[in-house]
């Protein structure tokens, strides 16, 4: 069930399951894998628009089941996150997905996405996509990306280093991505899952209190104590969205707080998701996590 390795000439395909893409801001991830080796594709309805959503429900998942089956295509990239794939879900016949051998590459909202393949034994790739790399990003970006695409699992060393905040070590497959859609999943038939496993989650855009709320959902829900160990992103933006009205703390605090008494192995601040500069980090597979040094080490390949 894993995805094959890419090799030069292999075509990676772009869909839009959630939020719309305008065409220009497909250019610069096109002329990077271009330069790479690969080939691209466009999905029919990749540039669609509708409000929120990049065209009709049904379009969508046409789209994304279409480029899963498309012998062309080695690859399916999302051209972005926002919101939608909620949506599309219940029309998508995983099964077929996950026997494709593609590889799934994307973060945020298509974290759905993720929650679905990685329940079926199948790795994906929480990493930078369309949008994400229309903006300029630092050197280690885009090679912590292209290293993963090839099936290196390594990070550069020039990335930040995270901060330890509960020493240990623990090894379980990498399971997480966007906390709201980690919380939104819940009670779905793709509920997150942490039995044993390290719980990776990031954010954007949300009130401290909110990300308080969620953490705590996960702490109720006892899905944060049966996990092995957390390795914490960035709460992009959470500190400058403070509510006056009801006051604030910082999300690093609310994190210790929520977090830590679980005496797990924790880091926090590894440049993921939606920080300004993001490594790419596969999801779905054994990995150890060295909370005292801060590093994580994956124990077996993305790629069959």
């Amino acid at each position: 069930m894993k995805p094959r390795s890419l090799r030069p000439g292999d075509t990676i395909q772009f869909v839009t399951p959630a939020s719309p893409l305008s065409a220009d801001k497909l250019e610069f991830m096109t002329r990077l894998l271009e330069a790479a080796g690969y080939k691209t594709k466009v999905a029919k309805h990749a540039l669609d628009a509708d409000g929120y959503l990049a065209g009709s429900d049904l379009d969508r998942a046409t789209d994304f089941q279409a480029a899963f089956d498309d012998p062309e295509t080695s690859a399916v990239m999302c051209t972005r996150g926002g919101y939608g794939c909620s949506r599309i879900m219940p029309f998508l016949d995983f099964e077929r997905i996950s026997n494709s051998g593609k590889m799934l590459i994307g973060f945020s909202d298509i974290t759905m996405l993720h929650l679905a393949l990685n329940r079926l034994g199948t790795p994906t790739v929480h990493g930078p996509m369309a949008l994400t790399l229309h903006y300029p990003r630092e050197p280690w970006v885009y090679d912590s990306f292209l290293r993963a695409l090839n099936g290196d699992l390594t990070f550069p060393n020039e990335a930040p280093k995270p901060t330890t905040l509960v020493g240990g070590v623990a090894e379980g497959e990498t399971v997480g991505g966007c906390l709201c859609l980690l919380t939104d999943s819940i009670g779905t038939p793709w509920a997150l899952e942490t039995e044993g496993k390290l719980l990776v989650i990031e954010d954007v855009d949300e009130n401290p209190h909110r990300i308080d709320a969620m953490f705590s959902h996960l702490v109720n829900s006892g899905l944060a104590e049966k996990a092995a160990g957390f390795v914490i992103g960035e709460m992009t933006r959470t500190d400058e969205r403070a509510d006056e009205a009801i006051g604030a703390k910082p999300w690093r605090e609310i994190v210790r707080d929520r977090l830590g008494p679980l005496g797990k192995p924790l880091i926090i601040d590894l440049p993921i998701g939606h920080a300004k500069n993001m490594l790419t980090l596969p999801l779905g597979l054994q990995a150890r996590l060295d909370a005292d040094s801060g590093v994580i080490t994956y124990l077996e390949p993305l790629c069959a």
